[in-house]
């Protein structure tokens, strides 16, 4: 890969990662609900999800689903279903003291954001897109792991920016209303992210 291709690659790597989506919707209510420092293990799991996700494509699952598309299609079923499970609780979240308090109101775990990725709709198009565009055949295991590097040197900034923004918010939405309206407006857009990935 040349070094004018893997600046390219940068460039998508960063407009693709910070850009709404699935993952960033949710870094957003963490960061919302539970502060930044407790919103890490989630954004590191994204990191380490995609990484394995972009592995996983760049090393030959992805000519799997293109020869197999119904494989895709219950991929994308069981990701929209655990999306609108996400979507469910964070709308039903009622208070940043629920949040903090409630057994089942807390973030993700690294594994389960990492795990989430096999089932994101937005991150198998850009794991599919990055490769079909920056490998080269004759050399895919190598681009693979420059395409890795690079959507990690780039993704831990931009998921990072999300749940940070949503820390910023806390102190605002500290009274309930706002929250409440936060969180289904949230849940919301996280819903509507998957439309452009689930047509």
């Amino acid at each position: 890969m040349s070094y004018q291709t893997f600046l390219a690659l940068l460039v998508f790597a960063f407009s693709s990662s910070v850009t709404p989506g699935p993952n960033n919707m949710m870094l957003l209510t963490s960061g919302v609900n539970f502060g930044f420092r407790r919103t890490i293990p989630h954004i590191l799991g994204i990191e380490v999800g995609f990484a394995l996700l972009i592995l996983a494509v760049g090393l030959g699952l992805g000519a799997l689903f293109s020869a197999e598309p119904r494989l895709y299609l219950v991929l994308k079923v069981l990701g929209g279903g655990y999306l609108l499970w996400i979507a469910w609780h964070i709308a039903t979240t009622r208070s940043l003291a629920e949040a903090k308090g409630d057994a089942e109101a807390r973030p993700m775990t690294l594994m389960q954001a990492a795990l989430f990725q096999a089932v994101n709709p937005k991150a198998w198009v850009m794991a599919g897109g990055a490769v079909a565009a920056y490998q080269a055949p004759d050399a895919y295991i190598r681009d693979s792991f420059l395409i890795v590097f690079a959507f990690m040197a780039v993704g831990i900034f931009c998921t990072s920016a999300w749940a940070g923004f949503g820390t910023g918010l806390k102190g605002w939405l500290a009274d309930p209303r706002r929250l409440r309206v936060f969180n289904i407006t949230m849940a919301v857009l996280l819903v509507l992210s998957l439309w452009p990935m689930l047509r």
